[in-house]
């Protein structure tokens, strides 16, 4: 009787295992994702007074909203422009959920 039981508790943890492995990962590039961000930088209406290469270090939550975690830049301004295009933005192809990205990105000057 004892055997049936340990048997019926490890099955069922075997079960669960399973089930708990079965999480999906998305295949989406890094590309794919650049590009994500850049639609998002293209509808914006900011201008800087010069161009400026930064780094952004982000990641993806479960409901495939990008998170920023941290701007390589001095100009407030700048961090505030990365932070409100794309904090918490919803993305068609979000990368793997908790994974953290660096990505440089290019802010341009508009006239």
């Amino acid at each position: 009787m004892k055997n049936v039981k340990l048997f019926l508790v490890a099955f069922a943890i075997g079960t669960i295992g399973l089930f708990a492995n079965n999480i999906e990962t998305p295949n989406v590039s890094k590309d794919e994702i650049r590009k994500q961000i850049v639609e998002l930088f293209d509808s914006s209406e900011l201008s800087f007074e010069q161009n400026s290469y930064v780094n952004i270090t982000f990641t993806f939550n479960t409901e495939g909203e990008i998170i920023v975690l941290k701007v390589d830049s001095m100009n407030e301004n700048i961090l505030k422009f990365i932070r409100e295009q794309l904090n918490h933005k919803k993305f068609d192809k979000p990368g793997r959920v908790n994974r953290e990205y660096t990505m440089p990105i290019n802010v341009v000057t508009k006239y």
